[in-house]
């Protein structure tokens, strides 16, 4: 971002200097999942944004991706205590202010309650929740020195859960509930915490989420095959079916710039028409008619030698 500045030489007019500010200078955001996706498409969409973003990335090859003007790629497993401190040290060398954190990293993962084994449970809380909670903690103090903010990537999932998707949902679930803890902590100290909402939305999460739904229902024991099989590939099939007409990775990253940088942020924002319908619902039906709606939305996937 180029400052201009007038120096005057003796009586002459003044003469006019041209400096760039350096990214060390700009206010910095720390975007954590960026390798592809809704991170990636934020993290671009903040650099043009103007702000120097220092973007988590797992792999080198993903770091080599995204490098872009305006776009540091640091390498980050939110799961690594030695990862989060890095990361710590290197916003504390940044001469910018520390505007935001979004905490994005999350894997995808839909199976039945009984099915998932709990080495599978423990797995999802320590990306999708403790991972977050420790990189926030990491950063607190610098968000706090600049009055920064936190946005969490929550999910519809985190306001209702589905079949099969108990293990993510509670991982959002939970997330939803530290965020409003989190910010009735923080806004007193000048802090803002939002939480983001997406819906079906067309990245490579949804496939791999897909991919790993497959492999894990072909470890399920021939009674659970039985009891869970026609609804997994039911799920399967309609959650295929809600990304490919989902919103774009660049829409979700405009709603993610937006609360990163709007003056007075709502404490949520949705992304796609399916997620604001159904937090909605989720207020105001009761319990059971919910379910029989969720499970008439559902029936036209099963298989179609089985009723749902």
């Amino acid at each position: 971002m180029p400052i201009t500045i007038p120096l005057t030489l003796s009586s002459e007019m003044p003469t006019v200097v041209q400096v760039t500010t350096s990214s060390e200078q700009r206010e910095c955001v720390v975007v954590t999942g960026a390798s592809t996706g809704i991170g990636a498409a934020s993290a671009r969409e903040l650099a043009r944004r103007g702000f120097h973003v220092l973007a988590g990335v797992r792999r080198d090859c993903d770091a080599d991706a995204l490098r872009a003007p305006g776009i540091e790629p640091v390498i980050l497993d939110i799961t690594q205590p030695d990862h989060i401190a890095e990361l710590a040290t290197r916003v504390g060398s940044q001469a910018g202010a520390l505007r935001a954190l979004v905490n994005n990293a999350a894997i995808s993962v839909n199976a039945p309650v009984e099915a998932l084994p709990l080495e599978e449970w423990r797995r999802l809380f320590e990306v999708n929740l403790f991972g977050h909670v420790a990189v926030t903690q990491a950063l607190l103090p610098a968000l706090l020195r600049h009055c920064g903010r936190v946005v969490n990537i929550s999910s519809v999932g985190g306001k209702i859960a589905m079949a099969t998707y108990g293990p993510y949902a509670g991982t959002k679930f939970a997330l939803e509930a530290v965020s409003d803890a989190l910010r009735r902590e923080l806004t007193p100290l000048g802090v803002q915490v939002v939480v983001i909402e997406p819906g079906g939305i067309r990245t490579e999460m949804a496939d791999r989420g897909i991919a790993t739904t497959s492999r894990l229902a072909e470890a399920m024991s021939p009674q659970q095959r039985d009891r869970y099989g026609p609804l997994v590939q039911a799920v399967t099939a309609q959650t295929a079916a809600f990304t490919t007409s989902g919103r774009s990775a660049d829409d979700a990253a405009r709603v993610i710039a937006k609360a990163v940088t709007a003056g007075k942020p709502r404490t949520r924002y949705t992304i796609g028409r399916d997620a604001a319908l159904l937090t909605r619902l989720s207020r105001v039906l009761p319990d059971r008619m919910l379910d029989r709606i969720l499970a008439a939305g559902l029936r036209p996937y099963y298989p179609k030698t089985t009723t749902a």
